[in-house]
Parts: C-alpha cells; structure tokens; sequence
C-alpha cells in the first residue's frame, strides 16, 4: 500500500461516521455517548498503553526528541499568534488552534513501523510520547480560557494528559502487568481509533468550515507545510542520520489528531468546526506525506 492510500481507510472510517449518523438510526444521541466513551476510556487506554509499551530510551535519542519537540512547540507559538488576527471569531480559534499542532498518533505509529522497521516505530512512540503532554496542554489552554473553565482544573482532569503521564512513569518504573490484563487493556485501546474516526464523522458539519475560511487555510498551513520544512530545517542543524531524519520529517507531516473534535465537543468549544478541520487534514495528508518525503529524499 503506497503512503497515500495507508491514510484512505481512516478517512473512510470518518465518511461511514457521517453516513451511519445522517442516515441510519444510529443518530446523533447514539454518537455523543459514543464520543465520552472514547475521549474518558478508549483513547486513554490506548496512549497508556502505547507508551508503557515503547522503547524509550530518551539517552540514546535526545537529539531526535529536541527535533520533535522543537517542531511542535513551533506548531503552537504559531497557531496561538494566528489568534491574535483582528475580527477573528475567538471561539472558532481556540476550537481549532489544536489542529495546527497535534497529530494523528495512529497514523504515525503506523507509517513510522513500514518505513523504518521496529526502530522506527521506537523513535515515533518516543516523540509521541513527549510531544503528547505539549499538544494536550496547549489545546486545552485556549478552550480552557474561552469556555471560563478553570485551566489548572481541566488540566488535571484531563484524561488524555492523566494517561500520558501515567504510561510514562509506568514505562521508567518498569511495570508489567499480567498477561490477562494486559491483552484487556490492548482490546479497548484497538477500539478507540475506528470508533474516534467514526465519532468524528459523526459530527461532521461541512458548512461550518465557511465560519472562517480564512482562519483554516491558516491552520492547515502551519499543520501541512510549515511544520515539516521546520522538521527538515531542525533534523538538518542537529545533523541526525538519514533514519532519523525521516521518521521526524513523517511526524511532523501527519494529519491531525482524530481526538481534537472530541476535545472541542466536551469542553464547549465548535465541534463541527473541528471536525471539518481533522477531514480535511486527513485528506490534505494522503497527498502531503508523501509530497514530503520526496522533499526530504531530494535534499538527501
């Protein structure tokens, strides 16, 4: 399967969303439920599990780690200034700013494991796993401010920055559970990415990405080409070798995360807006992920 066509069964998991809740009993009731069981459970277990799972290894790879955390700190100095455009709709930008930053984990997992082998997979969980607690902290802040909601409370109630956290001491403390245990905790998380996609096609409102037009070109900017030229620029000045160059340049590619509507829905914020945002990033990602990687494999 070419890089292109790894994406199309996730967008086409989004479409079966949007037709099971628009034409079918399966109705928007049906599907709000369905968005608290993976924003409180699924996806929780599933980063819990992922990095409790992974190689961390931060010694050995801490020049990769500062290029992926160089990149999405980036990302979100970028899509907190695009807020401060006179006119713009306030509750729109900190809906959406989150989708300038974060990044389709599931995606990425997968991509890194056929480009580069198990290693790859091992330096992809590690920028996962630190860029996580960023991308959650900082999309949690504008919506936070924007909906009164204290930010210090929703921070630590936040279930995917909890699971982060958790999965991380969990992986330096070296805790092993049983084998029973652990094959439950695989099965919930395998659940959240296609119930997270169709929850997120459920709350698709295409209309709702005229609002602000201008406002999305300028997110998807900074998701689709700002943050991988950044990615190549930083890889190059640390001088990482051409393996690690390309799983950094593959991360900071990615469409973004599936879970930024869930986000918005449950702290208040537009969820339709978001939820155009990541199909439209899903589907601008199966042409620029690999538009990059042939950037990156000219520049080598």
């Amino acid at each position: 399967m070419s890089n292109a066509l790894l994406l199309l069964p996730d967008f086409l998991l989004i479409v079966l969303g949007f037709v099971l809740c628009h034409r079918s009993a399966l109705n928007r009731p049906v599907w709000e439920a369905a968005e608290r069981l993976v924003y409180y459970l699924l996806f929780p277990v599933l980063l819990f599990n992922s990095i409790l799972k992974s190689p961390l290894q931060p010694a050995q790879t801490l020049s990769l780690a500062a290029a992926a955390v160089g990149t999405v700190a980036v990302g979100v100095v970028i899509a907190f200034a695009i807020g401060r455009w006179p006119g713009l709709d306030a509750r729109l930008h900190a809906s959406g700013a989150q989708t300038a930053f974060r990044f389709n984990s599931f995606i990425g997992l997968a991509l890194s494991e056929r480009l580069g082998g198990p290693q790859g997979l091992a330096w992809m969980a590690l920028c996962i796993a630190l860029c996580v607690p960023l991308c959650n902290v900082a999309a949690v802040w504008p919506l936070a401010r924007h909906g009164g909601h204290s930010y210090g409370r929703e921070l630590l109630r936040n279930p995917l920055i909890l699971s982060t956290v958790a999965g991380l001491i969990a992986n330096l403390a070296g805790l092993k559970f049983p084998e029973a245990v652990a094959t439950t905790l695989q099965r919930i998380g395998l659940a959240a990415l296609p119930l997270g996609l169709m929850a997120t096609g459920a709350g698709l409102h295409f209309g709702k990405l005229k609002a602000a037009p201008g406002l999305a070109a300028a997110l998807m900017a900074v998701r689709h080409a700002v943050l991988p030229a950044v990615a190549i620029g930083l890889t190059a000045a640390l001088a990482l070798p051409p393996e690690q160059r390309l799983i950094i340049v593959v991360f900071a590619a990615l469409p973004t995360a599936s879970s930024a509507y869930v986000l918005a829905a449950r702290m208040g914020g537009d969820g339709g807006y978001v939820a155009g945002l990541v199909t439209l990033s899903t589907l601008i990602g199966m042409l620029s992920v690999p538009l990059w990687l042939a950037v990156l494999a000219g520049l080598q």
